[in-house]
C-alpha cells in the first residue's frame, strides 16, 4: 500500500505530511470490515471535501465570469459538482486503481462506480485541505475543473444522460425508459440510491448516487452504452 500511496502523491504533485490522511481518503467502508487498520474510511473527509470543493468552484467561477449573475454561477457550479463530472475527473487521475475496497465491492466493479469515485475525489480534496491548506486543495481543483469551466455551454447542455437516452429510444422506435428504485441504503443524512433502467421489460442499466437524480443519470448513462452496443452509436 505504501508504494501505491507514493505513486498517487506523484500524480497529485503533492507530498503529504500526514500520509494517513491520504490513505483514509481512498479507503472504502467495506475495506475496514475485512482488515485491521488504524484510521477510518473516506466518509467524514468526503463530507468536508464537498464543502471545500463548493467554495473553490465558486471562487473559480466568480473570478472567471465577472458579468454572470448569481443564478448562472450557481447553475454551473452545481453542474461541475455533479456526480458524473466528479467521477469523470476521478478517472482522469486514475483514482480507481488506488482505492482500498472490500471483496464485495471488488467483485461488483467498485473501482468503476461513479458514486464511489465521486466520493473519493471529494475526500481527496478534503485531505489536501487538511494537510496543506486551501492552496493545496485549490491547485488540484483548478487543475481538474478549469478546462471544463472554460466551456460551460458544452458542459451544461451536453451531459444529460436521461435526455440522451430518451432521444435514443425514440429514434430506434423503442418504448420509453422506466426508472425503478431498487434499493436505498445508508443513514437518512447520507443516503445511497440504486436505480435500474428498464426498457421493454428488460433491465438495461443500473446506477448509484447520493440523490435519486444522480442515480438515475448514472443508470441512464450505463443504459446508453449497452443499447448503443446493440443498435449502434447514432441517436
Amino acid at each position: 500500500m505504501i508504494g501505491n500511496m507514493q505513486q498517487l502523491q506523484l500524480l497529485l504533485g503533492y507530498t503529504f505530511k500526514d500520509p494517513d490522511l491520504l490513505a483514509t481518503a481512498v479507503t472504502h467502508p467495506s475495506h475496514l470490515h475485512e482488515v485491521s487498520r488504524s484510521g477510518g474510511d473516506y466518509q467524514r473527509l468526503e463530507f468536508l471535501g464537498d464543502a471545500v470543493l463548493g467554495l473553490l468552484l465558486a471562487e473559480m467561477l466568480y473570478l472567471r465570469y465577472p458579468d454572470w449573475d448569481e443564478g448562472a454561477l450557481s447553475q454551473l457550479r452545481s453542474r461541475l459538482a455533479g456526480q458524473d463530472i466528479l467521477a469523470d475527473r476521478a478517472r482522469t487521475l486514475g483514482l480507481g486503481s488506488f482505492l482500498l475496497l472490500g471483496r464485495g465491492e471488488e467483485q461488483t466493479s467498485g473501482r468503476e462506480k461513479d458514486s464511489i469515485l465521486a466520493d473519493v475525489l471529494e475526500a481527496l480534496i478534503a485531505a489536501l485541505y487538511r494537510d496543506g491548506g486551501l492552496q493545496a486543495a485549490r491547485t488540484l481543483v483548478v487543475r481538474l475543473f478549469e478546462g471544463l469551466a472554460e466551456a460551460p455551454e458544452l458542459l451544461v447542455l451536453g451531459c444529460d444522460s436521461k435526455s440522451e437516452l430518451q432521444e435514443f429510444l425514440s429514434f430506434n422506435s423503442l418504448p420509453p425508459a422506466e426508472y425503478r428504485l431498487v434499493e436505498q441504503t445508508g443513514p437518512p443524512h447520507d443516503p445511497l440510491f440504486l436505480f435500474h433502467v428498464i426498457v421493454d421489460g428488460a433491465v438495461v442499466g443500473r446506477g448509484e448516487g447520493k440523490s435519486k437524480k444522480n442515480a438515475q443519470q448514472s443508470a441512464a448513462g450505463e443504459a446508453l452504452k449497452a443499447l448503443r452496443a446493440v443498435h449502434g452509436q447514432r441517436v
